[in-house]
């Protein structure tokens, strides 16, 4: 048994050394047969398609079909794919029988916002990405006075110090709780902002403005602009109004129309 045993333990311990020098030289002569590309949010998002994936990554090896798995370097591919902007993480891997899988997983876009630069979308990690006519999904439209300045054209996160754009990152903050919140995701369409950087929400339902002013104590502005829909408005008339003003503190300021 002795005997048997140590017979075992050399055969094992053989194998363990030979193991990895034999799947290397078979992995050496696959040879990639296709390219399988998931993108996985594509039904949400459509911020890129398969057909530039695929020029991206032909790109990177343009002989792609009959080359060896082994000479193809799978990281230049994920490199050269998250430069783009659209593409929040890209994973690329290749199977036993020689396919190459690129798996893509977008950006999702919160809100669009035109400007004299362009005409972008900002993601939920704040990070800009130029519009496209291959998409125009329905988001929260800003615009009016907004800038966007060197750094986050380049990339960085509005929500980053080093943005330095504390107009863009209020409007984001407040889309954000728009968004989230049943009742003003129904009644507010679009966010304007002035000269002095302040903002006006112009709603789905009537024909006049609401001056918010700064995001101070928005929720407490917005509380009381429900409080006021709710009990002024179907009395008053929808259309009564040119202007309401939340600006002041525990107060609404009302401009009639004329």
């Amino acid at each position: 048994m002795k005997i048997a045993g140590k017979i075992f333990i050399s055969i094992a311990a053989a194998y363990i050394i030979a193991a990895p020098a034999y799947f290397t030289s078979l992995i050496d002569e696959i040879r990639c047969r296709n390219i399988i590309i998931d993108i996985a949010d594509s039904p949400e998002n459509n911020l890129i398609t398969e057909n530039e994936i695929l020029n991206i990554v032909r790109n990177v090896v343009p002989s792609l079909a009959g080359s060896r798995i082994s000479d193809i370097r799978l990281c230049d591919i994920e490199t050269r794919l998250k430069e783009r902007r659209e593409i929040k993480t890209a994973e690329v891997y290749f199977t036993i029988n020689g396919s190459i899988c690129v798996f893509i997983r977008q950006r999702a876009p919160i809100m669009r916002i035109i400007t004299e630069e362009g005409d972008y979308f900002i993601d939920d990690e704040g990070i800009l990405i130029r519009k496209r006519k291959l998409y125009t999904p329905r988001l929260h439209v800003v615009s009016g006075h907004v800038v966007l300045n060197r750094p986050v054209l380049d990339g960085l996160s509005i929500l980053d110090t080093g943005a330095k754009n504390q107009v863009l990152r209020d409007i984001f903050i407040l889309v954000n709780y728009i968004r989230n919140d049943r009742y003003w995701s129904a009644q507010i369409d679009q966010l304007w902002v002035d000269e002095k950087g302040e903002i006006d929400m112009i709603p789905r339902t009537g024909s006049h403005i609401i001056h918010l002013g700064t995001i101070d104590n928005y929720v407490e502005k917005l509380e009381n602009l429900e409080a006021f829909y709710l009990k002024i408005l179907p009395l008053a008339g929808w259309n009564a109004y040119k202007r309401i003003n939340l600006e002041f503190k525990n107060q609404i300021v009302c401009n009639k129309k004329q």
